[in-house]
C-alpha cells in the first residue's frame, strides 16, 4: 500500500518557532579547554559503530566507553572525563569541513560536534523546515518518538515525521538513508519505511515491508540499494527488494520475495538482519545478531562465522571504509575487520 502525504498540507497546523536560532554550547574541558583524550592500547569491548573520515582516520563508537580515534599509530579514547555528555555513541558522521559528529540516542538525544580541539553540543529548535539539501546532515532523535534532526551547518532543526494516514500507531526512527537520487529514507518501527523527496512523504507501510504489523517486529534498521538500484529493507520474516524502475509510477514500488532465508531453508529463522552494505564488487553483505555475516553475490549466498574462542559473538553493524575494507561493530567483542577470507578481531 502506497501512501502519499503533501508536506505543506501536513505541517500547516504545526506551530513554527521562528523567534529563536539553534544555539551551540561549548563543553568546558580541562584547564586549557582543548580536548586531548587518553591514549590507550586497545578498544573497549562494546564497539557498535565504525567510521573512517576524509583524512582516513578511524572512529570507533562504543555504547559504554565513549569514542575512540585511531590514526594508524595512536589510539585515543574520549569519554565524559573529557567533556562528552555521555559515553554512548549511536551514530558518527562528518560534514564537508571535516568536523566529526557523535550522536547518542539514549537515554536522551544528544549531538556533539568535534572540530579536533573542542566538543560542541548542538541545541535543536523545533521546526517544520523540511528541506533536502545535499550538504545537510540528518540524525536520529532519541528512542520512543517520531522525530529526526536536520543540521544545515548552523542550525539543528528538530522535525516531526508525519504519521502514515490511517495508522495512528506510535513509532520510532531506527535508520536514515540517503539514496542515489538524494532522497532521504526513514526506517521505522513499527509502521514501515518513509521516503522524503523534498516535496512529499511516501510510505511503504508495515504490511508491505513485513508479513505482520506491530507484533514485536524488529523494525527497519537498515536500508540500502543494490547495483540495480533496488532497495533492500531489513525486517522480520522477509527480505524484500523494491524495484527502482517503478518509482516514477503511481504505484511507487514493487515488492519481490527475493532470496528468502539466508541459510536457504524453507522455514528459516534467518530471515532478518541488522545491517547491510554493498562492497566494491556489488556484493551485498548482511549482518545478523548471532549467526555471523552472509554475502550475496546475486546468485549464491556465502556464510562467514564470526567467533571468539570458537563461540559465535553478537554483532550489530557492518561498515565499508575508504579502502573498501569491511568492518563489524559488535556488542561485546570490539571491532572486526575482513581480511579477504574471514573476519578477525582488530588490534592496533
Amino acid at each position: 500500500m502506497t501512501i502519499k502525504l503533501n508536506i505543506i498540507t501536513f505541517f500547516t497546523a504545526l506551530f513554527l518557532l521562528t523567534s529563536c536560532k539553534g544555539q551551540t554550547t561549548k563543553q568546558q574541558v580541562k584547564t586549557d579547554n582543548i580536548v586531548k583524550g587518553d591514549t590507550v592500547t586497545e578498544l573497549g569491548s562494546s564497539i557498535m559503530v565504525v567510521y573512517q573520515d576524509k583524512k582516513n582516520v578511524y572512529w570507533f563508537g562504543s555504547w559504554e566507553t565513549g569514542m575512540y580515534k585511531y590514526d594508524g599509530k595512536t589510539l585515543i579514547n574520549y569519554t565524559t572525563n573529557h567533556g562528552m555528555p555521555n559515553n554512548r555513541i549511536d551514530e558518527i558522521k562528518e560534514d564537508e569541513s571535516g568536523n566529526i559528529y557523535f550522536t547518542s540516542c539514549h537515554p536522551t538525544s544528544t549531538i556533539v560536534k568535534f572540530d579536533g580541539n573542542y566538543f560542541t553540543t548542538l541545541s535543536p529548535i523545533f521546526s517544520n523546515d523540511w528541506q533536502l539539501k545535499s550538504t545537510d546532515l540528518w540524525f536520529r532523535h532519541a528512542y520512543q518518538n517520531e522525530k529526526v534532526y536536520r543540521y544545515d551547518g548552523s542550525t539543528l532543526y528538530e522535525l516531526q515525521l508525519p504519521k502514515p494516514p490511517n495508522l495512528p500507531n506510535p513509532f520510532e526512527i531506527y535508520s536514515i538513508y540517503k539514496d542515489k537520487k538524494e532522497n532521504i529514507w526513514f526506517g521505522t518501527n513499527p509502521v514501515g519505511v518513509c521516503r522524503y523527496d523534498g516535496k512529499i512523504f511516501e510510505w511503504i507501510t508495515e504490511e508491505d515491508v513485513t508479513e505482520f504489523r506491530n507484533e514485536g517486529a524488529n523494525g527497519v534498521r537498515s536500508i540500502t540499494e543494490d547495483k540495480n538500484g533496488d532497495f533492500w529493507f531489513n525486517t522480520e520474516y522477509r527480505y524484500s527488494v523494491y524495484d527502482s524502475t517503478t518509482l516514477k509510477s503511481d504505484k511507487f514500488y514493487t515488492r519481490h520475495e527475493s532470496i528468502g532465508g539466508l541459510d536457504g531453508k524453507k522455514d528459516s529463522n534467518l530471515d532478518e538482519y541488522l545491517s547491510t552494505v554493498r562492497d566494491k564488487n556489488n556484493n551485498l553483505w548482511f549482518v545478523t545478531y548471532r549467526n555471523g555475516v552472509w554475502k550475496y553475490d546475486g546468485a549464491k549466498i556465502t556464510h562467514y562465522a564470526v567467533q571468539d574462542n570458537s563461540k559465535d559473538i553478537t554483532l550489530f553493524s557492518i561498515y565499508k571504509d575508504n579502502n573498501d575494507d569491511l568492518w563489524l561493530g559488535t556488542h561485546e567483542n570490539g571491532a572486526y575487520k575482513f581480511n579477504g577470507t574471514a573476519f578477525e578481531k582488530f588490534a592496533k
